[in-house]
């Protein structure tokens, strides 16, 4: 009898071991959204941001981690909005840990796109919020997922009364794809320190050619080519690629013209934009139209446009063609507003001696130069026309 029961035991564990067995087998665990869930650092009350302090620490972000309700792999995203709302969102970065690290770099290019400006005699800010969150899922593309809190970081950039700070004074390029440049050193191009660690200038690019940039005139060791950029995390503009050539120079793919060229080593970005003056003029700038300005001939679909680049100066590159005429205009597709040969006479210019009146109708200049391309200067202050 008592074997017989021993053997009964014996069958009964057995039945409960298989029964438990398959009943984990078949166990699903559901993470469920946690309660409350915010960052546990505290902030400052402001964030001064300077282009020398750049590679210092901004702010570190911390959290205690997330409760699903079961052990679990958990994503943890940074994220920011400029309007404040999130519908702008963008991923700052992405951790399994709970902290993420800012530096002052990083603050200054969220300020950069929030349009603060500590020049004063511009209407933008110098301060202004940028508000970031925290989402926490379970995996990468889970839809378990909670949000924190948005907090805002209220960022400052120090009026600088002596104008913008750089750690170069310019940069510079040289290359066949920059033909006002080429590949030499006697006339490279140079782009102005003109923001906090922002480099810019107006520029003639030559499509399917190449260049680079340089940090010393002169001095090839010093270049900066296309994968130096990209390995230092730049977004760069889609009309420039790597030539793939021996020294993986800049290749611009866009159409030939003048653009404004930016380097912005805070947000790390490399943009063109149509062209701007850059000086102080009562004018953005002057036009001309004329068959000796091949480019634009008489007419204004394709006018001749020289900006303002310096304290009453404006100047550009055009091509010229001998013994042929043109005019500027201080409106563009205006007619009424030429500016003929006589009338700068009248005000006293020193007129290049590549020019002279063409005693036509409308007394224009007249080239009698060698038909090439050159570089203009027109100076309303010390009332020069000249061409190199």
């Amino acid at each position: 009898m008592k074997k017989i029961k021993i053997i009964a035991l014996l069958l009964v564990s057995l039945i409960g071991f298989n029964s438990c067995t398959n009943d984990d087998s078949e166990l699903t665990y559901v993470a469920q959204a946690p309660g409350e869930f915010n960052f546990s650092n505290t902030f400052l009350g402001e964030y001064i941001l300077t282009p020398s302090t750049s590679g210092n620490l901004g702010e570190r972000f911390t959290w205690d981690a997330a409760d699903f309700g079961v052990e679990t792999n958990i994503n943890y995203e940074l994220q920011k909005s400029i309007i404040g709302d999130f519908t702008d969102m963008e991923i700052v970065g992405s951790t399994s840990e709970n902290s993420y690290t800012l530096t002052i770099g990083d603050l200054l290019g969220y300020a950069n796109e929030a349009g603060l400006d500590n020049d004063p005699a511009t209407p933008e800010p110098d301060n202004g919020d940028v508000h970031f969150r925290l989402r926490a899922s379970v995996g990468s593309n889970s839809t378990t997922e909670v949000f924190s809190t948005a907090s805002a970081l209220h960022l400052v950039i120090p009026a600088n009364m002596s104008g913008p700070v750089c750690d170069l004074d310019q940069l510079w390029a040289v290359g066949a794809g920059l033909p006002d440049a080429g590949w030499g050193w006697t006339t490279p191009v140079s782009l102005q320190c003109t923001g906090n660690n922002v480099y810019s200038w107006n520029v003639n690019l030559l499509n399917n050619e190449s260049f680079r940039f340089f940090t010393s005139e002169g001095d090839w060791a010093s270049g900066q080519n296309y994968p130096y950029f990209t390995g230092e995390g730049y977004t760069i503009d889609a009309n420039f690629e790597d030539a793939m050539d021996g020294d993986n120079n800049f290749r611009f793919t866009g159409t030939t013209g003048f653009y404004y060229l930016e380097v912005n080593t805070v947000a790390k970005t490399i943009t063109l934009n149509d062209p701007q003056p850059t000086g102080n003029c009562d004018l953005d700038q002057l036009w001309a139209v004329g068959a000796g300005l091949p480019d634009a001939g008489w007419g204004w679909t394709t006018p001749i446009q020289f900006l303002c680049t310096g304290e009453g100066i404006y100047s550009g590159t055009a091509n010229l063609l001998n013994a042929e005429t043109f005019r500027f205009f201080t409106a563009e597709g205006d007619w009424a507003t030429g500016q003929n040969y006589p009338y700068f006479i009248g005000e006293g210019y020193t007129i290049d001696a590549n020019f002279e009146d063409a005693l036509d109708g409308d007394n224009n200049f007249r080239f009698t130069g060698t038909t090439g391309s050159y570089a203009f200067t027109i100076d309303t202050v010390g009332k020069v026309i000249s061409i190199q």
